[in-house]
């Protein structure tokens, strides 16, 4: 196969990562996103690990491109590749070569110093204006910490600091370099911004499929993921969010998809998301849930879809 029909998909590992939904999102997709070309625009306002977003830029006819990531570090990345993905992946494939020559217990040492030294020096970080060099060392170092820390996730405290303990696989894929290149050739004329998901509002246009992949709400106090970024996702962005749904679903030719946790997979009675999308399409769908410490209590669980559509 050459190298430019390959595929991309995410290459981060991600919580909450919407790869093993995809069969049943493309179900509910708008028809005019499955093959009647109707929608030329695609904006994801939460973009995390972007699987969604990869598989509409390679299965749908969309003209532009509008992702946002409010998280600096992860939009660093995109940037990164979409500027240079061959930098990022001679940075990378050394961070690899290094790696894989130590033995286990070194392997340790290597990724935890690796960890403090990504964690001193974030604050020396322009997030805001491009270095090729930085970004690049930047982002290579953010895939390994992803694809060497323990269960995949993409973690940092309350100072921003990334506290994801090491995870001890025995042979990790790091630098993925044909995925990478994919990743990048769909990057190239994509717009990357690093704002507040409130930015689609100002980019909107119409015949667009716009999609929000928010911070879940927690199905209860002690499910609550320390979040991907040091910013609280609590019900008041929710609400906040709700009303920019409303706002986007009332333009003619645009349609608006949503996904969050089910309230519902606790508390029966907790009707949050059906008094927020009040006169809104909802759908439930089957999930996995793979991240809980209490293995008894990873299996199939509810999310939900919420569509103007």
């Amino acid at each position: 196969m050459k190298e430019n029909n390959i595929q991309a998909r995410p290459f981060l590992k991600w919580a909450g990562g919407k790869g093993q939904l995809l069969e049943q999102f493309q179900l509910c997709f708008p028809h005019e996103l499955n093959g009647e070309g109707i929608i030329k625009q695609y904006y994801e306002p939460f973009l995390g690990s972007g699987a969604v977003f990869f598989w509409v830029m390679q299965n749908c006819k969309i003209e532009k491109a509008y992702i946002n990531e409010f998280n600096p570090e992860i939009c660093l990345c995109y940037v990164a590749i979409q500027k240079n993905v061959e930098r990022v992946i001679n940075y990378l494939k050394t961070l690899e070569k290094k790696y894989r020559e130590l033995d286990s217990a070194s392997q340790e040492l290597f990724y935890y110093r690796a960890r403090n030294d990504y964690n001193r020096t974030r604050q020396s970080v322009n997030f805001r204006k491009y270095s090729m060099k930085e970004y690049s060392k930047r982002t290579a170092m953010t895939i390994f910490l992803n694809r060497t820390c323990f269960n995949g996730l993409y973690r940092v405290n309350s100072k921003g600091d990334f506290n994801v303990p090491f995870g001890r696989y025995k042979n990790p894929t790091i630098c993925d370099a044909q995925n990478l290149r994919a990743v990048g050739r769909i990057l190239k004329s994509v717009i990357i911004t690093n704002d507040d998901f409130a930015v689609v509002q100002k980019q909107i246009k119409q015949h667009s499929f716009v999609y929000f992949d928010p911070p879940y709400r927690p199905l209860n106090k002690t499910s609550s993921f320390t979040s991907y970024s040091n910013n609280e996702f609590n019900d008041e962005e929710q609400q906040r969010l709700a009303v920019i749904f409303k706002r986007l679903a009332e333009i003619h030719g645009v349609k608006v998809m949503l996904s969050n946790s089910d309230p519902k997979n606790e508390n029966k009675e907790d009707n949050f998301f059906e008094r927020l999308y009040s006169g809104f399409r909802i759908e439930r769908l089957k999930a996995r849930r793979m991240i809980n410490c209490d293995a008894s209590k990873r299996g199939e669980i509810n999310e939900l879809l919420v569509m103007n559509y």
